[in-house]
């Protein structure tokens, strides 16, 4: 970036690849990505688009079935895939932790859900059984879970929605990473809840002073949370753009169609138009189409976009498209 500061993360030509008997599935293909101290950067995209499988690659969670993980992901100027299993255990739930997307099935049936906070302040934080136990209880606190030591004793099970969300978050913060991936963090809640535990998630952020990797499909989220906006199509970044200058000027036509199929109360009163839908699907990884990887379902695609894979253009700073239609 030109204003020299250097990234807390940054992603270089990050690919994953997963070898399957039906072929190889480049599920992440060539992102670059950079992600700065105390900012929040959503990234956003259709379900299987590959949001979750970046996020997943980047703390090496991708085990079943096996993946390979090439590029450099460099967290402090440190390759973290150079690390090695012992070396990314030391970094995961430390320095780097991870709110999944469903906490039923995150979140240890077995185990309390004081067990399992203090399990990583433990592991990670080297504190005694019940100095972590008591640490564990101020979390549930801290995200706000009422009668946080007997909750502290619960199941997961006996937990609601939203309350196993917080737990969830709990955890993630409970040993003050420098770096949350958020993917989805409230999808499965209703509209109460979601805004309740987005709210909590901002509050928590400036208290930890932690950056955010927020993953979502829901471009509404990305406007109260984020600060820049990366947008994924197909395993690659069609667009990159500050939140306010996305929102205003989409340069991607898969951006301008994103943003199209929102729902806006009164829209259809005001324009006279019907909500706008992409046409199509996204592509099978097994079969990618050639050229730009969006021109099939591109209402604006011209003979070159199936020909050739359109270059990156550089806007302007944290400014980018990938798009024939980029310097027109």
């Amino acid at each position: 970036m030109s204003d020299g500061r250097r990234p807390l993360l940054a992603m270089r030509g990050l690919m994953t690849r997963f070898h399957t008997m039906d072929g190889i599935v480049d599920a992440v293909d060539g992102v670059d990505l950079d992600l700065f101290e105390g900012e929040t950067v959503g990234l956003v995209g259709e379900s299987g688009c590959g949001k979750s499988v970046t996020a997943l690659s980047i703390l090496q969670l991708l085990r079943c079935p096996p993946a390979e993980i090439s590029g450099r992901i460099l967290f402090h100027d440190m390759n973290l895939l150079d690390l090695g299993r012992e070396g990314i255990r030391k970094i995961r739930g430390k320095a780097i932790s991870m709110i999944f997307q469903e906490p039923m099935t995150s979140l240890n049936p077995v185990l309390t859900i004081g067990e399992q906070i203090s399990e990583a302040i433990r592991l990670h934080q080297g504190m005694k059984a019940p100095e972590a136990w008591k640490w564990a209880e101020q979390m549930l606190q801290m995200v706000q879970i009422p009668s946080p030591r007997q909750r502290a004793k619960d199941y997961p099970h006996k937990l609601s929605g939203g309350m196993r969300q917080r737990a969830m978050i709990a955890m993630a913060l409970s040993c003050k990473p420098q770096l949350l991936l958020a993917d989805e963090p409230t999808t499965a809640l209703d509209v109460t809840i979601q805004a309740q535990i987005l709210s909590l998630m901002m509050k928590l952020k400036e208290e930890f002073k932690t950056s955010i990797l927020l993953i979502t499909h829901d471009l509404g989220v990305i406007s109260e949370m984020a600060t820049r906006v990366a947008v994924m199509y197909a395993g690659k970044i069609v667009e990159e753009a500050p939140v306010r200058e996305l929102f205003k000027d989409p340069r991607h036509p898969y951006t301008r169609g994103l943003l199209g199929s929102v729902p806006v109360i009164g829209r259809k009163a005001q324009t006279g138009r019907r909500l706008q839908e992409i046409p199509g699907m996204v592509p099978s990884p097994l079969e990618m189409p050639s050229g730009c990887r969006f021109h099939p379902r591109c209402p604006s695609t011209m003979p070159v976009c199936s020909k050739q894979e359109p270059q990156e253009v550089r806007l302007g700073e944290y400014r980018r498209v990938q798009c024939w239609l980029a310097g027109c």
